[in-house]
Protein backbone atom coordinates (compact mmCIF):
# COMPACT_ATOMS: atom_id res chain seq x y z
CA UNK A 1 0.00 0.00 0.00
CA UNK A 2 1.41 3.27 -1.20
CA UNK A 3 -0.21 6.57 0.76
CA UNK A 4 0.14 10.52 0.37
CA UNK A 5 -0.36 13.10 3.10
CA UNK A 6 -1.79 16.92 2.20
CA UNK A 7 -2.64 19.22 4.70
CA UNK A 8 -6.25 21.09 3.81
CA UNK A 9 -6.02 23.42 5.93
CA UNK A 10 -5.00 24.16 9.94
CA UNK A 11 -7.26 21.54 11.29
CA UNK A 12 -7.96 19.45 8.77
CA UNK A 13 -5.59 16.97 6.81
CA UNK A 14 -6.22 14.28 3.39
CA UNK A 15 -4.45 10.56 3.00
CA UNK A 16 -4.18 9.25 -0.12
CA UNK A 17 -4.84 5.38 -0.79
CA UNK A 18 -3.50 3.19 -3.24
CA UNK A 19 -4.03 -0.37 -2.16
CA UNK A 20 -2.49 -3.49 -3.84
CA UNK A 21 -4.74 -5.61 -6.26
CA UNK A 22 -3.95 -8.51 -4.34
CA UNK A 23 -4.85 -7.11 -0.77
CA UNK A 24 -8.45 -6.23 -2.03
CA UNK A 25 -8.32 -9.54 -4.16
CA UNK A 26 -8.09 -11.09 -0.58
CA UNK A 27 -10.61 -8.68 1.16
CA UNK A 28 -13.30 -10.36 -1.01
CA UNK A 29 -12.45 -13.39 -0.46
CA UNK A 30 -12.89 -12.79 3.11
CA UNK A 31 -16.18 -10.98 2.52
CA UNK A 32 -17.38 -13.96 0.24
CA UNK A 33 -16.50 -16.37 3.18
CA UNK A 34 -18.54 -14.28 5.63
CA UNK A 35 -21.31 -13.33 3.53
CA UNK A 36 -22.03 -16.37 0.93
CA UNK A 37 -24.88 -18.00 3.59
CA UNK A 38 -26.75 -14.62 2.79
CA UNK A 39 -27.33 -15.47 -1.27
CA UNK A 40 -29.68 -17.89 -2.62
CA UNK A 41 -28.86 -19.17 -5.85
CA UNK A 42 -31.01 -21.80 -7.43
CA UNK A 43 -29.43 -25.06 -8.26
CA UNK A 44 -27.22 -24.74 -5.08
CA UNK A 45 -27.95 -24.95 -1.11
CA UNK A 46 -27.57 -21.63 0.58
CA UNK A 47 -24.10 -20.85 1.42
CA UNK A 48 -22.53 -23.50 -0.83
CA UNK A 49 -22.96 -21.27 -4.11
CA UNK A 50 -19.27 -20.69 -5.40
CA UNK A 51 -18.14 -17.12 -5.40
CA UNK A 52 -18.22 -16.99 -9.32
CA UNK A 53 -21.55 -17.99 -9.83
CA UNK A 54 -23.16 -15.03 -6.84
CA UNK A 55 -21.15 -12.05 -8.77
CA UNK A 56 -22.45 -13.10 -12.04
CA UNK A 57 -25.95 -13.15 -10.63
CA UNK A 58 -26.05 -10.30 -7.84
CA UNK A 59 -23.41 -8.03 -10.02
CA UNK A 60 -19.64 -8.45 -9.88
CA UNK A 61 -19.72 -5.57 -7.32
CA UNK A 62 -21.73 -7.45 -4.49
CA UNK A 63 -18.21 -7.76 -2.31
CA UNK A 64 -16.97 -4.84 -2.39
CA UNK A 65 -18.54 -2.73 0.00
CA UNK A 66 -17.40 -5.45 2.54
CA UNK A 67 -14.57 -6.30 1.29
CA UNK A 68 -13.67 -2.40 1.75
CA UNK A 69 -14.93 -2.03 5.19
CA UNK A 70 -12.61 -5.31 6.52
CA UNK A 71 -9.68 -3.98 5.35
CA UNK A 72 -10.18 -0.54 5.75
CA UNK A 73 -9.43 -0.02 9.92
CA UNK A 74 -5.94 -1.39 9.10
CA UNK A 75 -5.28 0.60 6.11
CA UNK A 76 -6.11 3.82 8.08
CA UNK A 77 -4.69 2.92 11.44
CA UNK A 78 -1.26 2.26 9.66
CA UNK A 79 -1.97 5.90 7.36
CA UNK A 80 -2.62 7.74 10.71
CA UNK A 81 0.55 6.03 12.49
CA UNK A 82 2.81 6.94 8.87
CA UNK A 83 2.12 10.52 8.81
CA UNK A 84 1.37 11.04 12.94
CA UNK A 85 -2.13 12.23 12.33
CA UNK A 86 -4.33 12.08 15.59
CA UNK A 87 -8.13 12.59 14.00
CA UNK A 88 -10.40 14.00 15.67
CA UNK A 89 -13.45 13.05 14.12
CA UNK A 90 -14.48 10.74 11.79
CA UNK A 91 -12.96 10.19 8.18
CA UNK A 92 -14.72 11.76 4.93
CA UNK A 93 -14.29 9.04 2.44
CA UNK A 94 -14.21 8.85 -1.72
CA UNK A 95 -13.39 5.97 -3.62
CA UNK A 96 -11.61 6.42 -6.52
CA UNK A 97 -11.04 3.62 -8.10
CA UNK A 98 -12.63 -0.08 -6.46
CA UNK A 99 -12.60 -3.11 -9.12
CA UNK A 100 -11.56 -6.75 -8.86
CA UNK A 101 -8.09 -7.42 -10.26
CA UNK A 102 -6.98 -3.73 -10.00
CA UNK A 103 -5.56 -0.82 -7.30
CA UNK A 104 -8.10 -0.09 -4.96
CA UNK A 105 -7.82 3.59 -4.71
CA UNK A 106 -9.40 6.26 -2.03
CA UNK A 107 -8.99 9.54 -0.10
CA UNK A 108 -9.88 10.18 3.35
CA UNK A 109 -10.63 13.59 4.69
CA UNK A 110 -10.41 14.15 8.42
CA UNK A 111 -10.70 16.77 11.18
CA UNK A 112 -7.40 16.62 13.14
CA UNK A 113 -6.04 18.74 16.79
CA UNK A 114 -5.64 21.82 14.86
CA UNK A 115 -2.46 24.09 14.52
CA UNK A 116 -2.45 26.98 17.26
CA UNK A 117 -0.58 30.32 16.30
CA UNK A 118 0.85 31.44 19.55
CA UNK A 119 0.52 34.94 20.45
CA UNK A 120 2.46 36.83 22.46
CA UNK A 121 2.80 34.70 25.85
CA UNK A 122 5.40 36.34 28.11
CA UNK A 123 5.74 39.82 29.58
CA UNK A 124 2.12 40.33 29.22
CA UNK A 125 2.20 43.18 32.40
CA UNK A 126 0.02 40.89 34.45
CA UNK A 127 1.11 40.96 38.15
CA UNK A 128 0.04 39.28 41.08
CA UNK A 129 -1.84 41.24 43.70
CA UNK A 130 -2.83 40.28 47.17
CA UNK A 131 -5.42 42.15 49.06
CA UNK A 132 -4.09 43.27 52.43
CA UNK A 133 -5.74 41.45 55.86
CA UNK A 134 -6.72 44.47 58.26
CA UNK A 135 -7.19 44.44 61.96
CA UNK A 136 -10.89 45.03 61.21
CA UNK A 137 -10.85 42.04 58.76
CA UNK A 138 -9.75 39.79 62.00
CA UNK A 139 -12.52 40.97 64.22
CA UNK A 140 -14.94 40.45 61.63
CA UNK A 141 -14.04 36.82 61.50
CA UNK A 142 -13.62 36.72 65.04
CA UNK A 143 -17.13 37.97 65.44
CA UNK A 144 -18.82 35.38 63.01
CA UNK A 145 -16.58 32.99 65.22
CA UNK A 146 -18.80 34.27 68.15
CA UNK A 147 -21.82 34.24 66.08
CA UNK A 148 -21.60 31.07 65.20
CA UNK A 149 -20.81 30.07 69.02
CA UNK A 150 -23.54 32.04 70.46
CA UNK A 151 -26.91 30.07 72.58
CA UNK A 152 -30.07 31.54 72.38
CA UNK A 153 -31.47 32.33 76.00
CA UNK A 154 -35.28 32.59 76.68
CA UNK A 155 -36.87 36.47 77.46
CA UNK A 156 -39.68 37.54 79.08
CA UNK A 157 -39.89 40.80 80.35
CA UNK A 158 -39.65 42.94 76.96
CA UNK A 159 -40.63 43.12 73.17
CA UNK A 160 -39.80 41.48 70.01
CA UNK A 161 -36.38 43.40 68.91
CA UNK A 162 -34.36 42.72 65.70
CA UNK A 163 -31.86 39.55 65.97
CA UNK A 164 -33.94 37.49 68.37
CA UNK A 165 -35.94 34.38 67.41
CA UNK A 166 -39.53 34.62 67.41
CA UNK A 167 -41.65 31.42 68.29
CA UNK A 168 -44.88 32.42 66.22
CA UNK A 169 -47.90 30.90 65.12
CA UNK A 170 -49.22 32.35 61.52
CA UNK A 171 -52.01 32.22 58.74
CA UNK A 172 -52.05 33.99 55.83
CA UNK A 173 -55.16 35.33 54.03
CA UNK A 174 -55.44 36.81 50.11
CA UNK A 175 -58.74 38.33 49.57
CA UNK A 176 -59.81 36.95 52.67
CA UNK A 177 -59.23 33.37 51.73
CA UNK A 178 -56.51 31.35 53.45
CA UNK A 179 -53.62 29.72 50.51
CA UNK A 180 -51.45 26.87 50.48
CA UNK A 181 -48.31 26.99 52.82
CA UNK A 182 -49.34 29.98 54.36
CA UNK A 183 -49.82 28.99 57.85
CA UNK A 184 -47.79 27.39 60.62
CA UNK A 185 -47.93 26.70 64.34
CA UNK A 186 -44.64 27.20 66.50
CA UNK A 187 -42.78 28.52 64.07
CA UNK A 188 -39.09 29.42 64.97
CA UNK A 189 -38.09 33.05 62.93
CA UNK A 190 -35.40 35.24 63.38
CA UNK A 191 -36.37 38.51 62.96
CA UNK A 192 -34.02 40.59 60.47
CA UNK A 193 -32.79 37.69 58.50
CA UNK A 194 -34.71 38.42 55.35
CA UNK A 195 -36.42 34.69 55.38
CA UNK A 196 -40.03 35.92 55.30
CA UNK A 197 -41.88 38.32 52.94
CA UNK A 198 -40.33 41.91 52.55
CA UNK A 199 -41.73 43.52 55.86
CA UNK A 200 -43.32 40.63 57.75
CA UNK A 201 -40.30 40.38 60.43
CA UNK A 202 -39.92 44.54 60.92
CA UNK A 203 -43.91 44.14 61.88
CA UNK A 204 -43.36 41.36 64.40
CA UNK A 205 -40.48 43.56 65.71
CA UNK A 206 -42.17 45.28 68.61
CA UNK A 207 -44.81 42.80 69.42
CA UNK A 208 -45.10 41.07 73.17
CA UNK A 209 -45.12 37.67 74.15
CA UNK A 210 -48.68 36.48 73.82
CA UNK A 211 -49.93 39.45 71.22
CA UNK A 212 -51.60 38.77 68.00
CA UNK A 213 -51.51 41.33 65.52
CA UNK A 214 -52.62 41.74 61.73
CA UNK A 215 -49.03 41.65 59.36
CA UNK A 216 -49.83 43.33 56.10
CA UNK A 217 -47.87 42.68 53.50
CA UNK A 218 -47.64 42.30 49.57
CA UNK A 219 -45.59 39.15 47.75
CA UNK A 220 -43.03 40.22 45.86
CA UNK A 221 -43.98 40.71 42.04
CA UNK A 222 -41.31 37.33 41.07
CA UNK A 223 -42.71 35.02 43.58
CA UNK A 224 -42.17 31.64 42.96
CA UNK A 225 -45.85 31.01 43.24
CA UNK A 226 -47.76 33.29 40.72
CA UNK A 227 -51.03 32.89 42.27
CA UNK A 228 -49.22 34.89 45.14
CA UNK A 229 -46.44 37.11 43.30
CA UNK A 230 -47.59 41.00 43.85
CA UNK A 231 -50.57 40.43 45.84
CA UNK A 232 -51.24 41.94 49.06
CA UNK A 233 -51.70 39.56 51.73
CA UNK A 234 -52.63 39.95 55.98
CA UNK A 235 -50.95 37.47 58.29
CA UNK A 236 -52.68 36.67 61.57
CA UNK A 237 -49.52 36.22 64.15
CA UNK A 238 -49.28 35.15 67.19
CA UNK A 239 -45.93 35.59 69.21
CA UNK A 240 -45.19 32.79 71.71
CA UNK A 241 -42.13 33.23 73.15
CA UNK A 242 -38.94 35.09 72.30
CA UNK A 243 -35.34 34.56 72.57
CA UNK A 244 -32.56 36.19 72.42
CA UNK A 245 -28.80 35.59 71.33
CA UNK A 246 -26.17 35.74 73.72
CA UNK A 247 -23.08 36.32 72.54
CA UNK A 248 -19.76 34.29 74.23
CA UNK A 249 -17.39 36.55 75.61
CA UNK A 250 -13.78 37.36 73.86
CA UNK A 251 -11.93 35.81 76.42
CA UNK A 252 -8.97 33.23 76.88
CA UNK A 253 -12.12 30.41 77.74
CA UNK A 254 -13.71 31.05 74.36
CA UNK A 255 -10.12 30.79 72.40
CA UNK A 256 -9.92 27.45 74.11
CA UNK A 257 -13.48 26.22 72.93
CA UNK A 258 -12.95 27.35 68.99
CA UNK A 259 -9.49 26.56 68.48
CA UNK A 260 -6.96 23.60 68.51
CA UNK A 261 -3.43 25.76 68.80
CA UNK A 262 -4.28 29.44 70.37
CA UNK A 263 -5.06 29.70 74.31
CA UNK A 264 -5.05 33.07 74.35
CA UNK A 265 -6.70 36.01 72.94
CA UNK A 266 -3.61 37.69 70.73
CA UNK A 267 -2.44 34.07 69.83
CA UNK A 268 -6.14 33.97 68.00
CA UNK A 269 -6.04 36.69 66.53
CA UNK A 270 -2.86 35.71 64.88
CA UNK A 271 -3.84 32.48 64.05
CA UNK A 272 -6.93 34.02 62.42
CA UNK A 273 -4.67 36.67 60.45
CA UNK A 274 -2.72 33.64 59.43
CA UNK A 275 -5.70 32.36 57.84
CA UNK A 276 -7.09 34.73 56.19
CA UNK A 277 -3.49 35.87 54.65
CA UNK A 278 -3.64 32.35 53.47
CA UNK A 279 -6.65 32.60 51.60
CA UNK A 280 -5.98 36.05 50.21
CA UNK A 281 -2.61 34.64 49.09
CA UNK A 282 -4.72 31.60 47.43
CA UNK A 283 -7.21 33.93 46.10
CA UNK A 284 -4.56 36.23 44.43
CA UNK A 285 -2.71 33.19 42.98
CA UNK A 286 -5.92 31.88 41.35
CA UNK A 287 -7.15 35.25 40.28
CA UNK A 288 -3.43 35.87 39.05
CA UNK A 289 -3.36 32.42 37.02
CA UNK A 290 -7.11 32.96 35.40
CA UNK A 291 -6.06 36.04 34.13
CA UNK A 292 -2.63 35.06 32.37
CA UNK A 293 -4.57 31.63 31.07
CA UNK A 294 -7.68 34.30 29.39
CA UNK A 295 -4.49 36.75 28.07
CA UNK A 296 -2.46 33.73 26.57
CA UNK A 297 -5.49 32.27 25.01
CA UNK A 298 -7.52 35.25 23.79
CA UNK A 299 -3.96 36.58 21.86
CA UNK A 300 -3.73 33.18 20.03
CA UNK A 301 -5.44 31.78 17.14
CA UNK A 302 -7.01 28.30 16.51
CA UNK A 303 -9.41 27.08 14.50
CA UNK A 304 -11.52 24.27 16.65
CA UNK A 305 -13.08 21.40 14.78
CA UNK A 306 -16.90 21.14 16.10
CA UNK A 307 -16.12 17.91 16.93
CA UNK A 308 -13.63 18.66 19.59
CA UNK A 309 -16.27 21.19 21.01
CA UNK A 310 -18.98 18.56 20.65
CA UNK A 311 -16.60 16.04 22.48
CA UNK A 312 -16.12 18.48 25.57
CA UNK A 313 -20.32 19.31 25.43
CA UNK A 314 -20.29 15.59 26.47
CA UNK A 315 -17.75 15.34 28.63
CA UNK A 316 -19.80 18.58 31.14
CA UNK A 317 -22.96 16.95 30.46
CA UNK A 318 -21.61 13.61 31.62
CA UNK A 319 -20.17 15.37 34.99
CA UNK A 320 -23.20 17.33 35.39
CA UNK A 321 -25.45 14.13 34.86
CA UNK A 322 -23.04 12.70 37.75
CA UNK A 323 -23.43 15.09 40.07
CA UNK A 324 -27.68 14.98 39.15
CA UNK A 325 -27.07 11.18 40.38
CA UNK A 326 -25.41 11.86 43.86
CA UNK A 327 -27.94 14.12 44.53
CA UNK A 328 -31.10 11.21 43.44
CA UNK A 329 -31.71 13.33 40.15
CA UNK A 330 -32.18 12.25 37.05
CA UNK A 331 -31.18 14.24 33.69
CA UNK A 332 -34.61 13.37 32.18
CA UNK A 333 -36.19 14.91 35.32
CA UNK A 334 -33.92 17.66 35.16
CA UNK A 335 -35.01 18.76 31.77
CA UNK A 336 -38.90 18.20 32.62
CA UNK A 337 -38.42 20.41 35.65
CA UNK A 338 -36.24 23.36 34.17
CA UNK A 339 -38.50 23.10 30.80
CA UNK A 340 -35.32 22.79 28.77
CA UNK A 341 -34.21 20.00 25.98
CA UNK A 342 -31.07 18.35 25.76
CA UNK A 343 -30.33 20.53 22.28
CA UNK A 344 -31.33 23.78 24.67
CA UNK A 345 -28.57 22.14 27.43
CA UNK A 346 -26.05 21.69 24.66
CA UNK A 347 -26.45 25.27 23.32
CA UNK A 348 -25.86 26.49 26.35
CA UNK A 349 -22.90 24.58 27.55
CA UNK A 350 -21.33 25.88 23.55
CA UNK A 351 -19.49 28.69 24.45
CA UNK A 352 -17.77 27.55 27.50
CA UNK A 353 -16.85 24.29 26.00
CA UNK A 354 -15.30 26.33 23.06
CA UNK A 355 -12.93 28.66 25.52
CA UNK A 356 -11.54 24.64 27.27
CA UNK A 357 -10.91 23.39 24.29
CA UNK A 358 -9.14 26.38 23.05
CA UNK A 359 -7.05 26.90 27.10
CA UNK A 360 -5.83 23.47 26.35
CA UNK A 361 -4.22 23.52 22.83
CA UNK A 362 -2.92 27.02 23.41
CA UNK A 363 -1.31 25.45 27.07
CA UNK A 364 -0.03 22.28 24.90
CA UNK A 365 1.23 24.89 22.21
CA UNK A 366 2.93 26.67 24.78
CA UNK A 367 4.36 23.59 26.28
CA UNK A 368 5.55 22.79 22.68
CA UNK A 369 7.06 25.75 21.90
CA UNK A 370 9.45 26.13 24.88
CA UNK A 371 10.00 22.26 24.94
CA UNK A 372 8.73 22.29 28.55
CA UNK A 373 9.30 18.44 29.86
CA UNK A 374 8.14 17.34 33.55
CA UNK A 375 11.58 16.10 35.61
CA UNK A 376 11.02 12.76 37.57
CA UNK A 377 11.02 14.50 40.80
CA UNK A 378 8.12 16.96 39.23
CA UNK A 379 6.36 13.85 38.93
CA UNK A 380 6.50 12.38 41.56
CA UNK A 381 5.53 15.27 43.38
CA UNK A 382 2.21 15.24 41.88
CA UNK A 383 2.12 11.21 42.96
CA UNK A 384 2.68 12.44 46.61
CA UNK A 385 0.11 14.78 46.60
CA UNK A 386 -2.37 12.02 45.96
CA UNK A 387 -0.51 9.34 48.01
CA UNK A 388 -1.09 11.71 51.06
CA UNK A 389 -4.77 11.82 50.14
CA UNK A 390 -4.86 8.20 50.40
CA UNK A 391 -2.32 8.09 53.50
CA UNK A 392 0.09 6.48 51.89
CA UNK A 393 3.77 6.13 51.04
CA UNK A 394 5.11 7.55 47.72
CA UNK A 395 6.36 3.91 47.35
CA UNK A 396 3.13 2.11 48.32
CA UNK A 397 0.69 4.55 45.89
CA UNK A 398 3.34 3.92 42.98
CA UNK A 399 2.87 0.21 43.86
CA UNK A 400 -0.84 0.48 43.88
CA UNK A 401 -1.30 2.69 41.10
CA UNK A 402 -3.32 0.96 38.26
CA UNK A 403 -0.94 0.30 35.16
CA UNK A 404 -1.08 2.89 32.40
CA UNK A 405 -1.65 6.08 35.24
CA UNK A 406 1.81 7.55 35.53
CA UNK A 407 0.76 9.24 31.89
CA UNK A 408 -2.12 10.99 33.77
CA UNK A 409 0.25 12.00 36.44
CA UNK A 410 3.00 13.68 34.24
CA UNK A 411 0.39 15.59 31.90
CA UNK A 412 -0.77 17.14 35.48
CA UNK A 413 3.12 17.81 36.02
CA UNK A 414 3.41 19.01 32.57
CA UNK A 415 0.59 21.76 32.65
CA UNK A 416 1.57 22.95 36.19
CA UNK A 417 4.98 23.18 34.94
CA UNK A 418 3.71 25.28 31.59
CA UNK A 419 1.63 27.61 34.02
CA UNK A 420 4.54 28.18 36.06
CA UNK A 421 6.61 28.84 33.02
CA UNK A 422 3.91 31.23 31.92
CA UNK A 423 3.62 32.55 35.79
CA UNK A 424 7.42 33.62 35.72
CA UNK A 425 7.28 35.46 32.35
CA UNK A 426 4.39 37.21 33.31
CA UNK A 427 5.63 40.79 33.99
CA UNK A 428 6.78 43.29 31.36
CA UNK A 429 10.56 43.68 31.75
Amino acid sequence: MATTFEKLSSNKVKLGFVVHSEQFDEGIRKAYAKNAKKFNIPGFRRGKAPMKIIENFYGAGVFYEDAFDIIFPELYRAALAEHDVKPVDRPELEVEQIEKGKELKFTVEVFVRPDVELGEYRNLGIARTVDEVTDDDVMAEIERARDRAARFIEVTDRPASLDDQANIDYEGFVNGEPFDGGAAAKHDLTLGSGSFIPGFEEQVVGMAIGEERDIEVTFPEGYQSEQLAGKPAVFKVKLNALREKEMPALDDEFVKDVSETANTVDEYKEEIRQKLEKQAADRADAAFENELIEAVTENAKVDIPGAMIEEQIDNMLRDMEMRMMYQGMRMEDFLKYSGQTMEQMREMYKKQAEERVKTQLVLEAVTKAEGIEPTDEEIDRELQRFADQAKKTLEDFKKDMPEGDLGYFKEVATVNKTLKFLKDNASAE
